[in-house]
């Protein structure tokens, strides 16, 4: 049977598969990472070279690898809110935001842990470190502009610019330890070669990755879910809901 996709582009019939996508995703997330930590932190073996400080990649790498792919999905939605002016796909790259803004933090903290005994320092302005802090400030940027500015509408366009210039520093993410003499080793996993990790230690990492991704999601649905019954409060949908009749 066919999915008629625009149906669901109206935040009245959204706002209430949002709300069933994220329970599920949120199931999901919570299993995932019972999984993926006891695999990361009891069954994976200790490494020869970094001992078990290396452990810390089960949280460092998912988040680090979230913080860049939420902002490229916030781009995507913000370009879809230029382009064809949906109030639906603002409002999604306005949920990303706070998520993304998390990763790249936690991105951050749990690999200043990692530099500690694997380089000798908590911080160096290595070139993905600092691109990764701009990274974090471009999501405290959107955030900090939608604030601003009253209008909702006029807000969108404005985070939407602001998202769309910023999203150029994701691939300098990516590539620094290519362009640039980094602290930071080349990738573990590539999609056109073998991983140079153990396959236990591979299995954690992306349990953890899954686990990360789909808790990302949940929080994104839940968010656009109050985000929506803030921004359409005056339509007669939201007022027939009953959560909102009680309050």
């Amino acid at each position: 049977m066919a999915i008629n996709w625009y149906h669901y582009a109206s935040p009245a019939t959204f706002h209430p598969l949002a709300g069933r996508l994220a329970a599920a995703f949120a199931w999901l997330a919570a299993a995932l990472t019972a999984a993926g930590l006891w695999i990361g932190f009891v069954v994976a073996p200790t490494d020869a070279t970094q001992g078990e400080a290396y452990r810390i990649i089960f949280i460092h790498v998912p988040t680090a690898w979230m913080a860049m792919f939420i902002y490229l999905v916030m781009a995507f939605w913000s370009a879809l809110a230029l382009g064809f002016n949906t109030r639906l796909s603002a409002m999604m790259a306005q949920s990303l935001a706070p998520t993304g803004a998390l990763m790249a933090l936690l991105a951050l903290w749990t690999g200043a842990f990692w530099g500690r005994p694997t380089w000798g320092t908590y911080w160096a302005w290595d070139a993905r470190m600092t691109s990764t802090l701009i990274l974090l400030f471009l999501y405290l940027g959107v955030i900090a502009l939608r604030n601003a500015i009253d209008d909702p509408r006029r807000a969108d366009k404005a985070c939407a610019v602001l998202t769309l210039v910023g999203a150029v520093n994701v691939p300098i993410i990516y590539f620094s330890v290519r362009w640039w003499n980094t602290l930071h080793q080349g990738a573990s996993v590539s999609l056109t070669s073998a991983p140079k990790m153990a396959t236990i230690m591979l299995t954690g990492m992306l349990v953890m990755t899954f686990a990360c991704w789909f808790w990302c999601i949940a929080v994104a649905l839940w968010r656009v879910q109050a985000i929506i019954l803030e921004r359409e409060r005056g339509a007669g949908w939201v007022a027939a809901l009953p959560a909102v009749r009680e309050t």
